[in-house]
């Protein structure tokens, strides 16, 4: 299962992917976590202890032509990888991926953090401004994710841009369930507002995390604010306090360990429906098509839509 962690800067949403991929890797359940987000922080949030090994695998944003011609496989209707836009689906004779598998990919750009897979979009650094868009680094996760047929039982954990960034691309649309983590404030509730309405468009299950929550008034406060939409909530937590200080100390607070399950519950009840994952995949990319692709790559791009072709587990063979 796919899972997104979305919310306002500052809301805790890394905090929150690390220490929910941490109990899933503890679990001894596969998952990869991957971060998304302009400010490349789910690595240290991972293994926050002072004098940790630096990640050091390369951004698949810096492999991604690599990428595009792996992905492409043999399907004819991708001319090259010239042709071969962020959106593109896969179709028959592309290269389909399991997660983690024994693929170039996951062997060049994944490594273990904190006991827990993890791999990166790419940081925005000074040689994009003024040049480019942040969005730009997510197409080779986009790509991944759409060639990508996780089983039942494996997680992967992504930490998405802050605010309501993520709909300036296909990726949210790419998730089994997306938790929005949100303070109890009016700026912690703004961003929801924004999610609730774009997920609702597009059928995208979508359920808030209260955090920081110091008492019943911050938790009135977000039921108010939220309503049914309000899975759970995390209290302030000295042990993450720690951890951002580079000395965590002791574990996890019980309530909030007992908020972690209750996420991991709530994806596990979801089914995956591969039929309406593709289906967005497919109406992304023809939006793309229309707005810049077809004109940046001198194609038609609807084309490369394989109808009737659905990827999930029985498309591996």
């Amino acid at each position: 299962m796919r899972v997104a962690f979305v919310g306002k800067g500052g809301s805790g949403k890394t905090t929150l992917s690390a220490l929910f991929a941490r109990q899933l890797a503890r679990a001894d359940a596969p998952v990869l976590a991957v971060d998304g987000d302009i400010n490349q922080h789910l690595s240290q949030a991972l293994d926050p202890t002072a004098g940790a090994p630096p990640f050091t695998a390369p951004p698949l944003a810096a492999h991604l032509g690599d990428i595009k011609d792996l992905l492409r496989g043999t399907n004819a209707r991708i001319a090259s990888r010239e042709a071969m836009v962020k959106t593109t689906p896969p179709g028959r004779g592309s290269r389909l991926l399991r997660l983690l598998g024994d693929d170039e990919l996951h062997t060049r750009h994944v490594q273990r953090v904190g006991g827990v897979p993890l791999m990166v979009t790419g940081e925005f650094d000074e040689r994009d401004l003024g040049v480019a868009c942040y969005h730009s680094k997510l197409g080779a996760v986009e790509l991944y994710l759409n060639h990508l047929v996780d089983e039942p039982g494996e997680y992967l954990v992504m930490d998405m841009t802050a605010g309501a960034d993520a709909f300036a691309s296909g990726l949210f649309t790419r998730f089994d369930m997306t938790f929005l983590v949100a303070e109890p404030t009016r700026k912690g509730v703004s961003v929801y507002r924004q999610y609730r309405d774009h997920a609702r468009e597009f059928g995208i299950p979508l359920a808030v995390v209260g955090n920081k929550v110091t008492g019943e008034d911050d938790l009135l406060f977000l039921k108010e604010q939220v309503g049914d939409d309000l899975l759970t909530h995390l209290v302030v937590s000295p042990w993450v306090r720690s951890a951002e200080r580079g000395s965590p100390r002791g574990e996890l607070e019980e309530t909030n360990r007992h908020a972690l399950d209750v996420l991991r519950e709530t994806v596990d009840a979801r089914g995956k429906d591969w039929p309406a994952l593709h289906r967005h995949a497919v109406d992304i990319h023809l939006r793309n098509a229309r707005s810049w692709a077809d004109d940046a790559t001198g194609e038609d791009l609807a084309a490369q839509v394989d109808p009737g072709f659905v990827p999930g587990p029985a498309s591996l063979t």
